[in-house]
């Protein structure tokens, strides 16, 4: 499971186990990558509301927000997370396993459109260096008719892989797909 105790779907009582029940209603599982959070109750409730807000967000498409994760954890060594999240990229999005392989090579090469291709650009480059990230980068995200908020949420979510990444990795946690 992983080097820090959690608990464990058959052991979960109560906030614990009713987040869990949400989970597996939404989802039909309980990830081991959420399992972590639950060693702070607290934690777990912000992940999985997180993951509820992101997962519904009113402009950034499910390949979009996916292939944030997919890349940023590619840049941060998470085989869990880049293998979870192609997988979804091909049950979810419809992607090819092809499409997803461009992806992983050349990001100017997925099947997402031409304005969702700038906004992913821009989180890898703030995800990699962000001091490296220039007002000229913020505009072209602007004129490819993203705004502030959809720009923050987007940046937001990469930066939030990268911490996610780090627990993943760091507590060992094991494959469940």
């Amino acid at each position: 499971m992983s080097i820090l105790q959690t608990v464990t779907p058959e052991n979960a009582t109560g906030e614990v186990a009713a987040i869990y029940a949400q989970i597996q209603e939404a989802w039909g599982q309980i990830p081991t990558a959420i399992q972590i959070f639950s060693s702070n109750p607290f934690l777990l409730k912000q992940q999985w509301e997180y993951y509820g807000s992101i997962m519904q967000h009113p402009t950034l498409s499910i390949p979009l927000t996916t292939s944030i994760r997919m890349l940023v954890s590619q840049a941060g060594n998470c085989g869990y997370c880049i293998d979870m999240n192609a997988g979804m990229l091909i049950n979810m999005a419809g992607w090819t396993p092809d499409q997803v392989a461009a992806t992983r090579l050349d990001y100017k090469k997925s099947p997402l459109s031409d304005q969702e291709k700038t906004l992913l650009g821009l989180v890898l480059k703030a995800t990699s260096n962000s001091n490296n990230v220039t007002a000229e980068d913020m505009q072209a995200a602007r004129s490819a008719g993203w705004s502030d908020s959809e720009i923050l949420d987007a940046v937001n979510h990469g930066a939030r892989m990268v911490a996610g990444d780090i627990l993943i990795n760091g507590f060992k946690v094991e494959r469940d797909f």
